[in-house]
Order: C-alpha cells, then sequence, then structure tokens
C-alpha cells in the first residue's frame, strides 16, 4: 500500500470510530477533517456526509486565498515526533464544533462535528476532538508495518474519558494543579450507583463529591466517624443511603473513595454534582451542568426537548419577530413541562390569521398564555387526551383537540395513533405546526404533511466519500481523490 491509500486509511478509520462515539454521546452526528500532512502538501477534505456544506466561502478565504496557515507550520516533518502537539485555534465555524492541531507527523489537521442544540456543554465533545488529532498524529507516524487500527475502536468507547478529561482541564483551571480530586472512580460510581435500584424504585437525590481539603469548611447536618465511612466501592449501601436526601434540599457529601456526611443546602466553594432523576441524571461541575447520564453512560444531551424546527418556522413566518420569540417561549414552557413530567401531549400551533375550527373543549374566552397563572393552567390542560389550540395572538383556544386527517403516504405505524393523527392533520390544513410529545419525552414536529426533523441522517455524501482537494471541494470543481 503506498504512503497515500495508507494515509486515506488511517483518515477514514479514525473519523468513522469518532462518529460512532458521538452516536451514542450525542445522538446523530457528523465528522469531518481538513489536513495538510507535509509541510507544502495541499489542503485535503474528508466529509463524508456534508457537515461542511455551506462553509466553503470561509475555507477558501482561510486556506486558498491566504497561505498564513502554511508560514505557521514551526514543526519539522519528523515522525519520530508524532507527541509533539501545537493546538490549533477552534475556527468558530457556525452550527459546528472543531479542534485541531500540528505535530511532526502531520502538518495541519482540524477536526469537525456538529454542535448539538441540546448539549449541556461543548467541552467533552471537544476533548475527543482533540483525542482525535492526537490518534491520526500517532498512527501516521507508526507508519503501515506498525498501524493496528485500534484508534477508530478506541474513539467509538471515548465517552467517559471525554467527561473525564473535561473535568480534569476545568478543575486545573479552578484549583490548580495540585489538587488531589481523582475523577475516574467518582464517575466510576455515578453510573453504578445510577444502574442501582433499591426496591424497585430508581436513585434520586444529590451525591456531592468535594476535594478532601475543603470538608473543615462545610456544615453538616450528619457526619460519618472516619472509621465508619461507607466507601463508593459498596454501591448497595450508597444507593440505600441516598435515600436520605430524596425529595429535599439535602445533600450527600463525599470525596473520590467514601462519604463524609449530610449536608443542607450549602453550596460548596467547589464540588462535582450527580443530581439522580431516577432513570436519569445530570453531572455538574458547581452549578455548569457538563453531562447527563443514563442507561449506564454518559451523554451530552441536557434532555430538554429540541425545538430548532419550531423557532426557524415562527421566525420564516408572517409574525413580528418580537411576538414570534413570545410564542416559541410559551411552546417551548409547555413542551419542557411535559417532558419533564413524562406524559405526551399535542399542541396545534395555529399560524393562520384567523385560527382555522377543530373540533374541541373550546374556550368563551381563550386563554392569555402572556400571563403566568394562563400558561400554569395550559401546561395542566395538556395532559388531558386531545391536543391544545394556540394562535399566534398567544391565546389558548381551546384543549382536548380531536385532530382528523385521511390517510397520507410517509405515515409511521409504529409512532401510535398520537403521532400518525396529527401528521394527516397538518397534510390538511394550512400553516399549522404540530408539536407531539411522547410519554419518553420523545419530540416531532409536523408542518405540510411531514416531520421536520433533521433530514440528512447520516446520508453519504456523493461529493466527499474520500478525501479529495479542498482547492476543487470548496470552488465546485471536478473532484480529485486525494
Amino acid at each position: 500500500m503506498d504512503e497515500k491509500l495508507f494515509i486515506r486509511k488511517c483518515i477514514m478509520e479514525t473519523a468513522e470510530g469518532l462518529r460512532e462515539g458521538l452516536n451514542r454521546f450525542s445522538g446523530p452526528s457528523r465528522v469531518a477533517v481538513i489536513y495538510a500532512v507535509k509541510p507544502g502538501d495541499p489542503m485535503v477534505v474528508y466529509d463524508p456526509q456534508n457537515l461542511l456544506a455551506g462553509h466553503e466561502p470561509k475555507f477558501k478565504e482561510l486556506f486558498l486565498d491566504k497561505d498564513d496557515w502554511q508560514k505557521k507550520c514551526f514543526l519539522r516533518y519528523d515522525k519520530k515526533k508524532f507527541s509533539n502537539l501545537l493546538p490549533e485555534k477552534n475556527l468558530e465555524l457556525a452550527g459546528l464544533i472543531s479542534c485541531g492541531g500540528r505535530s511532526g507527523t502531520v502538518s495541519y489537521q482540524m477536526w469537525f462535528t456538529e454542535h448539538h442544540p441540546d448539549m449541556c456543554t461543548i467541552g467533552p465533545t471537544e476533548r475527543w476532538l482533540e483525542q482525535a488529532v492526537w490518534r491520526l498524529s500517532h498512527d501516521i507516524a507508526n507508519e503501515e508495518e506498525l498501524y493496528t487500527g485500534i484508534s477508530g475502536g478506541f474513539l467509538k468507547e471515548y465517552a467517559t474519558h471525554a467527561v473525564r478529561d473535561f473535568l480534569v482541564d476545568e478543575m486545573n483551571v479552578l484549583l490548580g494543579w495540585d489538587t488531589r480530586i481523582r475523577v475516574y472512580p467518582i464517575l466510576e460510581a455515578v453510573l453504578k450507583i445510577s444502574w442501582t435500584p433499591e426496591e424497585g424504585a430508581w436513585p434520586k437525590g444529590k451525591l456531592l463529591f468535594v476535594e478532601k481539603r475543603s470538608l473543615s469548611n462545610l456544615k453538616f447536618l450528619a457526619e460519618f466517624p472516619e472509621t465508619e465511612r461507607p466507601v463508593l466501592d459498596n454501591v448497595k449501601h450508597i444507593r440505600k443511603l441516598l435515600q436520605s436526601v430524596e425529595n429535599s434540599d439535602r445533600k450527600l457529601v463525599a470525596d473520590e473513595e467514601t462519604i463524609i456526611g449530610i449536608i443542607g443546602d450549602e453550596v460548596p466553594g467547589f464540588s462535582i454534582t450527580a443530581d439522580f432523576n431516577g432513570q436519569y441524571g445530570f453531572l455538574s461541575l458547581n452549578a455548569d451542568p457538563v453531562c447527563s447520564f443514563s442507561d449506564g453512560s454518559f451523554k451530552s444531551t441536557n434532555r430538554r426537548p429540541k425545538l430548532v424546527q419550531v423557532e426557524e418556522v415562527l421566525l420564516d413566518s408572517a409574525m413580528d419577530p418580537e411576538e414570534a420569540s413570545a410564542l416559541f417561549k410559551v411552546i417551548t414552557g409547555i413542551v419542557h413541562d411535559a417532558a419533564t413530567h413524562r406524559h405526551g401531549c399535542t399542541l396545534v400551533v395555529d399560524l393562520n390569521p384567523a385560527p382555522i375550527f377543530i373540533s374541541c373543549h373550546s374556550l368563551q374566552h381563550p386563554l392569555d398564555l402572556r400571563q403566568k397563572q394562563g400558561l400554569d393552567l395550559a401546561k395542566s390542560l395538556s395532559r388531558v387526551d386531545g391536543a391544545l389550540h394556540i394562535g399566534t395572538d398567544l391565546k389558548l383556544r381551546g384543549f382536548a383537540c380531536l385532530l382528523h386527517g385521511h390517510y397520507i403516504p410517509g405515515e409511521h405505524r409504529a409512532r401510535g395513533a398520537r403521532f400518525n393523527s396529527a401528521l394527516r392533520f397538518t397534510a390538511e390544513n394550512e400553516n399549522i405546526v404540530v408539536i407531539v410529545v411522547s410519554i419518553d419525552a420523545h419530540v416531532s414536529v409536523m408542518m405540510n404533511g411531514r416531520t421536520l426533523d433533521t433530514q440528512w441522517k447520516l446520508k453519504p455524501s456523493v461529493f466527499c466519500s474520500t478525501p479529495v482537494l479542498l482547492k476543487e471541494w470548496a470552488t465546485a470543481s471536478d473532484l480529485t481523490y486525494y
């Protein structure tokens, strides 16, 4: 295998492992990379799912119209110095997370993935991309004879490591390099506890991890003797203790080895907090969410429904932008309440100047959703079978609405009656957006007889299924595979 084919293999296998790992951590995700291996090499792009589409002018400006990126290459091409990495600044492209670097084996590389709107923070994903930079530099340095192909598998299983790396970086900034908190035991304990029911119930309550040297500053409601402190490895015992802080402002306090005691509503100066909410939970650094956890693994999602499609429809409508923004906040509040309390609901957002007639429990005086009292009542009415009917005047015109319609192609029998009735209804009524929230908190947005979910669905690109020259990709020329 010649050198170009070997580099192509490294790139594609690294990207595939990275994509599969991010799929598990953040949901369906695309990955792309631009790179030049040796100083003076042309810039190459690998974008198998069209992640970078629309950003061609920016890449042309940065890498084709200017040669500053080549002048910044201070490292001599030397495969023995693959670990000497110089980080490259995030390109800050809209909707994307990027991270790159330079080394003795790869003159320039920049990895990209998408910035999902429901991420707690992009920190762990950035650490993931940094690891891809390092793995590619290492693999190309090894050459084909020593290439193991494990980088893809390593990146596929990197979720816990990404969370750990982000926490360590943040702690070094907040506490200094001499911090004594070991993060891996904390993360392992959190996942084990989250997966341990007690008398059929999943864990609820907060568990705080703090530095040992700060324990003396805390006011404990109850503190265990040092020789009798429950160890984190005894997951069943910790799970039982968590019941003492369930549904209260109290919190269990631990270091990375044992449970120290119980505090009230006090907020420590520094803590890693695991907030257990039954079958899922959230991990935070101080008050800042880092990620969620469920099903024995960490996720990037904040578990709040993604309503990007609704926001786009409202902004593209004839509504005044301020009115559209206010309506979006109302919709978001009702949807988030339904998702949090795990009950399904349906919202009909009527964008017509004169609202259409829907068979429902009508209200003699439409409910003003700008008022907190009205919005709170609407949230409660969303529990009743049927849909809420909301107009552009931000008033609830009816509830328990029945949505009728005839069969249309594209119905999804596995999604149930609520979903398919809404789909049919939007096919027969113009200027209507329907949002369906299922009991498992999945949200579907529909208009004109189709869902407004992301359309790319990881379909391969016919333009960039293998690495190609950036010059030809950015200028829509005939492509040369590199």
